[in-house]
């Protein structure tokens, strides 16, 4: 019993040390980290201060080497301390163990005691033998006092450890001189190796991704983009009807522009067996054009098919042009009236200004044998088309030769493809009671065979034109174009930089070679004082402003007339079709100096004189200030286009333009004092605004 208490008590002991002992190591650790901070404090500091001279360098290189041969002789001495405690006390193989675990920091107290446990157990059994017991517990005993040494030891080393450490941190404080950024160099910079970084990363120049595209994309015919500079004679264009020549006379024509010199004689190759066969017999290419505004994309398909169709005996469908718009169509059907006088040929417009009933008796006659067409050429918006493919009887696309779609980027964008889905669908659908015979059936292409070439078919040929024709592979897919052709305009041009340097300059699109660009950066509300005194003080005429809806360009109208001593009249949907055929007159007259207007005038409009375009809400899309500015600057001439751009805008704007390829486009800031003198008049057509904009209202209410 005795003896149970004695080891009880030994065991107790045991404990205690083992919870001094964790609480030294924990103390221990707890001293390095903060050593360890203090000296990435250090390291920062020193980086931080600024180089000195050559010569304090030089002084501050003993100092580090007294540093580095203390320590040296510390971890000897520790050395020396470890190794006289190995020899005065050998160890068994469980007491090596247990100090190897405690020098690699992985002993828990929770495993000695656990071992402490398992051998208190055999003695409490085995209490006979009490000589070997007393030999245990003088073990023990050396055991402790090797451990108290040892600890005693440790305790001295990071005494002295966390004095040098205070120590140079006073004197780093204190005189904040360069021997301590020299002696922290030497110390941070391992010493020189013979040792070679392989795979170091050199900067190379990033290579620009070229797009793969199809051979007729990526190799297009190249059209002048000077106008003035490669005017063609008409009389130099082979294959130009006699009667033609004498109509291009009349209306003053004498010479083709770049893109009608390449366009109409491909045209008339395609057709040269006649609008019933193609060339050789086979079916003709379609044919792609993107060219600038202004350049005579229309004249260029007029002039071949009139011809084309000159020799036709029976009125039926043979060209459908189609037009985004109801204006650009009216434009494009007084162009054919224009050269389809005396020849007998019908043309037809239906875009929904006259009722349903009358462009039905307009396209189609009822007789004893059937319905018979009456129209040769046909122009149309895509939506009233669609309604006479679908509703008017005997309305029939069967003989269809020529497709031809204008501002055809707009026509992909706006979701019209399922219009000309539908206009190919109705060229080759089957006629009712065509019975056996289907000599000059026509039926959908397919694979040359020799089956398919035993008997003659009309051939469907889609011209598409625009000045912003996407470059997009996938959209263009959706149009199935057969084996085209493209006549471009938009190419890259080398410009001299002088000394014999030249720069390739990308452009995605073109613009009219008179055109001059600027911008104004402004804020919100300096933009209506902005177009008046540009309107005013600058004295600008003809002038076509742009918004970006109906409801701003209407507002903005008010207000201008509100204003007055300025000419203003609004272009929009909340006109009629004949007030704004009178409108479009009075301008082109010169009645009107300043034309607010939505996008609707924006697309291939041709109007006349146009000196000046102005911005006033600047566009979103590149294409919409392509064709914007496109309105001035027409068939070589000279035009100005200003965009009013508010300062949180500018930056995206200038990017858009860049990424465009449009480079040259000049600042031009407005002074606030230039704008002092309209401010009074301003602010009373602003009262004048709000009553005017207060009786439109109750007026629609009522």
């Amino acid at each position: 019993m005795a003896l149970f208490c004695i080891n009880r008590y030994g065991g107790d002991e045991e404990q205690q040390e083992d919870g001094a002992e964790a609480e030294n190591r924990a103390r221990v650790l707890l001293e390095r980290l903060q050593q360890q901070a203090r000296a990435r404090q250090l390291k920062k500091r020193e980086q931080a201060q600024p180089e000195q001279d050559g010569g304090e360098r030089a002084g501050a290189e003993p100092g580090g080497g007294k540093r580095k041969r203390k320590q040296e002789s510390e971890e000897r001495r520790r050395a020396q301390a470890r190794g006289k405690l190995e020899k005065k006390e050998p160890r068994s193989s469980s007491e090596e163990r247990a100090g190897s675990q405690q020098a690699a920091g992985g002993s828990a107290p929770s495993e000695r005691k656990k071992g402490n446990r398992k051998s208190k157990v055999p003695q409490e059994r085995t209490g006979t033998d009490s000589e070997e017991d007393t030999k245990q517990q003088e073990n023990r005993s050396n055991l402790k006092s090797s451990k108290r040494k040892k600890r005693d030891e440790e305790t001295e080393a990071a005494e002295t450890r966390k004095k040098e450490n205070s120590e140079r941190a006073e004197g780093n404080q204190s005189t904040k001189d360069e021997p301590s950024i020299a002696a922290s160099e030497e110390e941070a910079k391992p010493p020189p190796s013979s040792l070679v970084v392989l795979g170091d990363y050199d900067k190379k120049p990033v290579q620009k991704v070229q797009p793969f595209l199809p051979q007729w994309l990526a190799q297009p015919k190249l059209v002048q983009k000077r106008i003035k500079d490669n005017l063609v004679p008409v009389g130099d264009i082979p294959g130009i009807h006699p009667r033609l020549l004498k109509k291009l006379q009349m209306n003053g024509i004498q010479s083709f522009f770049p893109v009608q010199a390449e366009v109409i004689p491909a045209i008339l190759q395609s057709a040269s067996n006649g609008y019933l066969m193609g060339q050789g017999g086979y079916r003709p290419k379609d044919i792609c054009v993107s060219a600038p505004t202004g350049s005579g994309k229309t004249l260029s398909f007029v002039i071949p098919i009139v011809q084309v169709l000159l020799d036709r005996v029976v009125c039926q469908v043979r060209a459908l042009v189609v037009l985004p718009t109801k204006e650009l169509a009216q434009q494009v059907s007084k162009v054919f009236n224009i050269y389809t006088d005396g020849t007998g040929l019908k043309v037809v417009l239906i875009t929904g200004q006259k009722s349903f009933a009358k462009e039905q008796e307009m396209l189609v006659q009822k007789k004893v044998t059937g319905y018979c067409s009456l129209a040769d050429i046909i122009v149309a918006t895509p939506g009233r088309l669609t309604d006479h493919i679908n509703q008017t009887p005997g309305f029939s696309l069967t003989q269809l030769r020529f497709l031809i779609v204008d501002e055809a980027d707009r026509m992909i964008d706006d979701m019209h493809q399922n219009c000309l889905n539908q206009i190919v669908k109705a060229a080759f659908q089957v006629e009712n009671g065509s019975g056996s015979n289907t000599l000059f059936q026509r039926t959908k292409p397919g694979p040359i065979t020799a089956a398919s070439s035993c008997y003659p078919q009309i051939p469907l040929q889609k011209l598409l034109f625009s000045a912003t024709l996407t470059q997009d592979p996938e959209k263009l897919q959706q149009l199935n174009l057969f084996q085209p052709r493209l006549f471009t305009s938009v190419y890259s041009e080398k410009k001299s930089l002088g000394e014999g340097t030249e720069t390739e300059q990308d452009t995605k699109y073109t613009l009219p070679e008179g055109l001059s660009q600027c911008y104004v950066p402004c804020d919100l509300n300096s933009k209506p004082l902005l177009l008046l005194h540009f309107m005013l003080t600058m004295k600008f005429s003809r002038v076509l402003c742009f918004t970006n809806s109906r409801e701003a360009s209407h507002r903005l109208f008010l207000l201008v007339q509100a204003f007055g001593r300025v000419t203003v009249a609004e272009f929009s949907s909340r006109l009629s079709p004949n007030e704004r055929q009178r409108t479009m007159k009075e301008f082109e007259q010169g009645k009107i100096q300043l034309l607010i207007s939505t996008d609707a005038t924006a697309r291939g409009i041709d109007i006349k004189g146009v000196n000046y375009v102005i911005n006033y809400d600047a566009p979103q899309f590149i294409r919409t200030y392509i064709h914007r500015v496109g309105r001035t600057a027409r068939a070589g001439e000279v035009g100005v286009a200003f965009s009013l751009v508010l300062r949180i805008q500018e930056r995206r704007f200038l990017r858009m333009l860049k990424d465009a390829g449009i480079r040259d486009v000049k600042k031009h800031p407005v002074k606030g004092n230039s704008l002092k003198p309209l401010v009074q008049e301003y602010e009373e057509a602003l009262c004048k605004l709000e009553k005017t904009v207060k009786n439109e209202r109750a007026q629609k209410r009522a």
